[in-house]
């Protein structure tokens, strides 16, 4: 018998489904599995409930969208089998996507099927289990395969469709006030400011690329010995857009406080071997073969991604109370909504007292 594998848990009932008819499916689809399946889950991914199966000895991961009453455009799982198999040949590490199902009646929603990626999820920003050298190879890694992401031409991986070029921080704006009015619990005002503002204060000259749109340390696998990623996980947010806003929203762990474990706000990064967010924006510059961004525009990425995160969190608020969130952390971070804010809305006040100031960190 297999040992548990780290992060998984027992089937949540509230999340369970008809194991046999799943079995049926993968055996016509996938697997050559003939004995019942054994069924775990993931405490991973706020949004899509994630499960570990093993059909006869072989691994398999299934991904689907969750019950219950789901806001427009979420959890589209057709779109992460969608991206990852497209970024199968190319430089970007993702599992080898194996079968999509978009009949509901097999387990109540739709869902795909992908490889199991043995591998490290660090889900601490100061990755004290590393050494010294090894964390600043970490996130020189990270700073690499998302650089790699945004240098992709769409159209030559056939996804010119995968979403519109042009105007993406405007239609962000606009999806995620609705999104956060869908799921809103309480009254921001910090949010209500934000709103207001954003639209307002874009920067120009956005290019159109495949962003992720939730890059972040624990959506990674890395090898189990050398620090290089072999997976990037939980694609729901992908789509065309500004990489520019998809790298802001990687870098806000150096804006957020180390009490969420993904935060590095004060803390001595070159005492940990960690690189500062000046030094890491400028190797993505370089990487990408492009000018450093402007203060004044960072700054505003920043800003616009406190505000996105604020609309995830929501959701995941608004989820827990309904319980058919897919994370048992899930009420813990939805409380995170509102301090985000007010903390989003000081950084506009700041940047607007002092107009072309650096954005401090």
């Amino acid at each position: 018998m297999r040992a548990p594998i780290p992060g998984t848990r027992p089937l949540d009932p509230r999340q369970a489904f008809d194991a046999e008819r799943l079995r049926e499916w993968l055996h016509a689809h996938v697997s050559e599995a003939h004995r019942p399946l054994t069924i775990g889950q993931f405490d991973l991914g706020q949004s899509n409930p994630t499960y570990l199966i093993d059909a006869d000895g072989r691994q398999l991961v299934l991904r689907r969208k969750p019950s219950g009453k789901l806001l427009p455009s979420a959890h589209a799982v057709e779109r992460e089998f969608r991206i990852m198999t497209a970024l199968a040949a190319t430089d970007v590490p993702v599992p080898r996507c194996l079968a999509l199902c978009e009949d509901a009646a097999v387990i109540g929603s739709v869902f795909y099927v992908m490889e199991y990626v043995p591998g490290r999820i660090f889900n601490d920003a100061t990755l004290p289990e590393l050494a010294h050298t090894e964390r600043a190879a970490v996130y020189a890694e990270m700073n690499r395969v998302i650089a790699a992401l945004h240098a992709l031409e769409p159209n030559a991986l056939g996804l010119a469709d995968y979403g519109r070029a042009g105007g993406y921080i405007e239609r962000q704006v606009q999806r995620w006030t609705q999104q956060y009015r869908a799921s809103q619990t309480e009254h921001i005002e910090a949010m209500e400011r934000l709103i207001a503002w954003l639209p307002h204060n874009i920067p120009p000259g956005a290019e159109t690329r495949i962003v992720h749109g939730d890059y972040r340390l624990d959506n990674l696998i890395f090898d189990a010995r050398v620090p290089r990623i072999v997976a990037v996980l939980d694609w729901e947010l992908s789509t065309l857009g500004d990489p520019l806003a998809d790298f802001a929203y990687h870098c806000l762990t150096w804006y957020r406080a180390p009490e969420t474990r993904q935060g590095l706000e004060g803390v001595p990064l070159g005492a940990l071997g960690l690189p500062d967010v000046g030094r890491y924006l400028a190797d993505y510059c370089a990487r990408r073969h492009r000018e450093l961004v402007p203060p004044r525009h960072w700054e505003f990425y920043i800003v616009f991604n406190m505000f996105r995160l604020v609309g995830i969190l929501q959701g995941i608020a608004a989820r827990a109370l309904q319980g058919n969130a897919s994370s048992t952390s899930a009420a813990a971070m939805g409380r995170g909504a509102a301090p985000l804010a007010q903390a989003a809305w000081q950084r506009v006040e700041a940047l607007e007292a002092r107009p072309g100031a650096a954005p401090a960190v």
